[in-house]
């Protein structure tokens, strides 16, 4: 019988905190818990207050840890912010060894010597990506280990952003009595969950719509080639709704998340084509088409698009994407947004669901669940946690079974 490995992934959202424990052996990956908690102390996508977010973090956990009857100790994490940028660099080292063998101290050595970027003051290299290696000129190469060759090259994709932002994400985990496997971009991680083969290979984009912000990563020749975050996300159609139609934002978020699209022909064809909502105060509720209320939607949806569509033209890529986009996040359940964003993109595009994966429990829509199951994955296929995960130290036990008792006794108290 095969060794099992226990991964953790944990969505660490503006809106909410998603935690998965799965189980891989033999290639294969079975979710076996999920928890989710609504978040507190992140804002934009960024941890601004660590204790504030170390409780849903704990209690998402813990969730998850219920479900499968396994405990959890290290986690890879997923973090975003408008802060983060993306860069792309290109390293060059020679290989000096009498036989000529790439190894891995070489890829080490000239993936150090892409990482070499102007940063501003304050900022750190978050995470390297390599797009491909180049062995004497010869280009398209994705592991060079044992090949020969005298030049070695590479073109990364690299990940900054402020020092604090990272540590703040770490601080909020460790508050939580967890360590830290790995930090992800949101983006990247929601696309090793949904993307295929030919997705990666032939170009796409993903786009992954959050409580504040939306992000997005293309993909092309099996690799990241450009990232991006800016602050819009789905907490804005929800304060476009409360404030059009006079109506509590917990009843907006309801509404939305039920009723909510954003293409008023649609709303035609739908079932329900009327609307309750709820009147601020003591008023009574009143009733409208479910048209209008897609008519207040549609231009948040249009404004997103445009902004995504601008970011395309910057990357240079608007015209090599021929797989088109990939949609997920709480936000991109919103019904008819992959037919409006073919028309505005002028791509084929799709609700993203995840690939090769089974056991997923509970009824939350998949799309809230692909950041943690990318991350997940990414620990499955080739950056796998540390065994500690599942070999608990007694100090680290000792530490996390305080947080957890002083957790329960501020809530008896």
């Amino acid at each position: 019988m095969s060794k099992q490995t226990h991964i953790v992934g944990v969505d660490l959202g503006t809106t909410s905190t998603t935690a998965i424990i799965a189980e891989a052996h033999e290639g294969e990956l079975e979710v076996l818990g999920v928890g989710v908690a609504a978040s507190s102390g992140v804002r934009k996508g960024a941890v601004v207050n660590p204790e504030a977010a170390a409780d849903p973090i704990r209690e998402a956990v813990e969730e998850a840890e219920r479900m499968s009857g396994l405990v959890a100790e290290s986690v890879y994490v997923s973090m975003s912010g408008t802060l983060l940028r993306g860069v792309n660099n290109h390293g060059v080292t020679a290989i000096t060894h009498s036989d000529h063998h790439i190894t891995h101290a070489d890829i080490r050595r000239v993936i150090e010597t892409a990482s070499l970027v102007t940063l501003p003051g304050g900022y750190e290299i978050i995470d390297i990506h390599p797009q491909e290696y180049i062995v004497d000129g010869q280009d398209g190469i994705n592991d060079p280990i044992e090949m020969l060759g005298t030049r070695l090259e590479v073109r990364a994709h690299i990940i900054t952003g402020p020092m604090t932002l990272r540590r703040n994400v770490i601080a909020a985990v460790n508050r939580a009595g967890l360590l830290v496997a790995g930090v992800v971009l949101e983006p990247i991680a929601a696309a090793e969950a949904i993307l295929t083969h030919d997705e990666r290979e032939y170009g796409s984009v993903v786009i992954n719509i959050g409580g504040e912000t939306t992000s997005l990563a293309i993909y092309q020749r099996g690799a990241v080639q450009h990232t991006a975050i800016f602050p819009l996300g789905g907490s804005h159609f929800t304060s476009d709704i409360a404030f059009g139609l006079r109506t509590p934002i917990a009843d907006a978020e309801r509404i939305k998340r039920e009723q909510g699209c954003v293409t008023p022909s649609l709303a035609m064809e739908l079932d329900r084509t009327t609307v309750n909502v709820p009147a601020m105060g003591h008023r009574p509720s009143r009733t409208l088409s479910r048209e209008i209320l897609c008519q207040i939607l549609q231009p948040r949806a249009e404004e997103m698009l445009h902004q995504v569509r601008d970011e395309l033209r910057r990357s240079g890529f608007e015209r090599q994407l021929s797989s088109g986009a990939i949609f997920t996040g709480g936000g991109a359940l919103l019904k008819g947004l992959p037919a409006l964003a073919e028309h505005i993109l002028d791509y084929p595009a799709r609700l993203g669901e995840p690939q090769q994966v089974r056991g997923i429990a509970g009824e939350r829509p998949s799309a809230l669940l692909t950041t943690a199951l990318g991350l997940v994955l990414m620990g499955c296929r080739g950056r796998r946690l540390p065994q500690a995960a599942t070999h608990h130290p007694p100090g680290r036990l000792l530490a996390r079974t305080a947080a957890r008792v002083r957790h329960w006794l501020s809530d008896l108290f």
